[in-house]
């Protein structure tokens, strides 16, 4: 079964692009940029060429190129005007709309030469923060609309997934170089979104440290075992959407009391689920952190 998505509704368009849909009908009706396709009940359908336009003319509105300028163009040299752009300019917003496509056709070549490219001038650590870090931001949105399946979410993250792995097998290949703490890096019991983590383990990685990673849905018992190899062992977590708000509390209780009841350990959590937790009752051995950056800058 070819599951490639190949028609897109204008909210779609609207989603995908940034332009809001009253624009686009604008620009079709005005320019005639765009061509749609209509249904017996004249519902606009768009073809992947349309989105493929439709993000290329984005990123020259976006570069301060007027809408009637754009429409005047000939519409087989509009991707020489971006290819120009993106190198006089960052690749940044370009290489979100490539991975863009890459996701909504399950392209994963599509994906590694967009990347590729972006290696040419950026590290990995730039290309996270600067294009991977925005587009997950907008996996929510095009999610919760519709406008992609689960299937694509998990298709990008699983291929972000193999680059901050493989970045971090790279320097797992040299012996740690800083040795006063070990860090330890879990998911609770049903907590499965594990992207954040791979990458504070790459980031405490980069820093020298020797990190033990166990992955998701981890059960408090299996982290009593480390405390008989090791001390001064610091674990962190994301709490995404476990443990809930009901369980969050009795899930402090129960690490204080199992895995760090010698005092020795500590525990840094992440994730939307902190927000459940009273910050200023909070044992010592345990600290929350809004943001990656911010527990980096604690290590």
């Amino acid at each position: 079964m070819n599951n490639v998505k190949k028609i897109f509704s204008i909210r779609d368009l609207e989603n995908l692009s940034g332009i809001k849909a009253h624009t686009i009908r604008i620009w079709e009706k005005r320019y005639n940029l765009l061509s749609p396709e209509r249904t017996s009940t004249n519902i606009r359908n768009y073809s992947l060429a349309s989105l493929q336009k439709l993000l290329n003319i984005t990123l020259l509105y976006n570069n301060g190129y007027k809408i009637s300028k754009i429409a005047k163009v000939p519409e087989g040299e509009i991707p020489m005007l971006v290819k120009e752009i993106v190198a006089r300019n960052s690749f940044k917003n370009h290489a979100i709309n490539a991975f863009k496509l890459a996701m909504v056709n399950f392209d994963q070549t599509m994906f590694f030469n967009t990347y590729n490219r972006l290696l040419t001038d950026k590290s990995f650590r730039e290309i996270f923060n600067d294009v991977f870090i925005p587009l997950l931001n907008e996996l929510g949105l095009l999610w919760q609309t519709d406008t992609i399946s689960p299937s694509h979410e998990h298709f990008i993250t699983n291929l972000i997934k193999q680059k901050i792995i493989v970045n971090t097998e790279k320097l797992q290949s040299t012996e740690p170089t800083r040795k006063d703490k070990i860090f330890v890096l879990f998911l609770p019991e049903n907590e499965i979104h594990e992207l954040g983590l791979l990458f504070v383990n790459y980031e405490i990685t980069l820093r020298g440290y020797k990190t033990i990673y166990l992955g998701p849905t981890v059960p408090t018992e299996c982290l009593t075992d480390l405390t008989k190899y090791y001390e001064n062992l610091h674990f962190v977590s994301y709490f995404t959407v476990e443990p809930s708000k009901d369980k969050i509390d009795k899930y402090i209780e129960e690490f204080t009391a199992n895995v760090n009841h010698d005092g020795k350990s500590k525990l840094w959590i992440l994730g939307y689920q902190i927000q459940n937790l009273n910050k200023n009752s909070l044992p010592p051995h345990i600290r929350t952190f809004n943001a990656i950056e911010q527990l980096v800058q604690e290590i």
